[in-house]
């Protein structure tokens, strides 16, 4: 039987608050300002796993944890993520790579990179040459040039 492959593309994007963390790709970023959410906004991890979803024609994370349920109120999205790998094992999918860009005018990312992509290649138990992370500004153009929030997108390619 030949490999099916599969490609997958994912969104998402949070308000920044103050009083709360900023968590990306599991990693808490020192920072004045976090993402609201109804689980803890890790909007890396959301793009990403709706990328997963996409590939697998599995849906949305909004089909799948719906932000009106209490049971993912202030959830790690690590957690959300588990439950998305266990579809993929279901399926028999595994990760060829993952390419994910952070849009936000602050605060700077570069610094973080490899924790980041060390701690997403951990939760898919890949190396981490499989796993590609980076940032881009808006030119302080828009909602994010203008430090309101912060949005991501992933690109994924699935094996099976």
């Amino acid at each position: 039987m030949a490999t099916e492959i599969r490609i997958g593309h994912g969104f998402d994007v949070h308000r920044f608050r103050r009083g709360r963390k900023l968590i990306l790709g599991g990693v808490e970023i020192p920072h004045k300002l976090g993402l609201i959410g109804h689980s803890d906004a890790d909007v890396l991890l959301h793009a990403l796993m709706n990328a997963l979803l996409g590939a697998m024609a599995e849906g949305d994370i909004g089909t799948h944890f719906p932000d009106s349920d209490p049971r993912y109120k202030n959830i790690e999205s690590a957690k959300l993520l588990a439950e998305v790998l266990a579809i993929m094992r279901r399926k028999r999918f595994k990760l060829i790579n993952a390419d994910v860009t952070l849009v936000a005018q602050e605060p700077r990312l570069a610094p973080h990179y490899a924790a980041i992509r060390t701690n997403v290649a951990g939760y898919f138990k890949v190396d981490k040459n499989r796993i590609n992370i980076k940032a881009s500004t808006t030119e302080k153009l828009g909602w994010a040039g203008k430090g309101e929030g912060m949005a991501a997108t992933a690109v994924v390619l699935l094996a099976r």
